[in-house]
């Protein structure tokens, strides 16, 4: 949560500063925005499967759950059983993450008119996921239930 709040104050100061602030082109601002925006670059790409075609999410988000079950059943994954907070866990990654980091990449330009597709999967993504996610996560419990013999839920 720190690390939220540092790096919104940075954008801020970055990006949202009043128009005269923003125009600075002197070394300094420019190097800042760049830091910046490559930053954010690199979290997008740790989650790059959110903002695309809702069958990309499926895929990827399919298989951290079953790596995150695997992990909490064998004793390396924490106290939190994935079956019990995957669902809502979701929506507020997207609500809280990265639906707010899909609308920086845009409002920085760095994909140019790319940006609005990306923003645009990631909000699908999350309204679909809003309608299916229950049975999706029923489906994966069943998987990895079967998978792995035990009992969940």
């Amino acid at each position: 949560k720190d690390l939220k709040e540092l790096r919104n104050k940075r954008w801020d100061k970055a990006f949202k500063q009043s128009d005269a602030d923003n125009n600075d082109t002197s070394r300094e601002a420019v190097n800042r925005k760049a830091t910046i925006v490559i930053e954010h670059l690199i979290q997008a790409s740790d989650v790059s499967h959110t903002m695309q075609h809702w069958n990309v999410y499926q895929k990827w988000n399919a298989r951290l759950f079953k790596e995150m079950y695997k992990a909490w059943k064998d004793g390396r994954g924490g106290t939190k059983d994935p079956t019990e907070f995957w669902y809502q866990g979701e929506i507020g990654f997207f609500d809280f993450y990265i639906i707010p980091l899909a609308k920086k990449l845009k409002d920085c330009g760095v994909f140019g008119v790319s940006s609005d597709e990306y923003l645009q999967y990631a909000i699908n993504n999350r309204n679909e996921w809003e309608r299916k996610g229950q049975a999706v996560v029923q489906a994966l419990i069943a998987e990895v239930t079967a998978a792995y013999n035990t009992d969940a839920m």
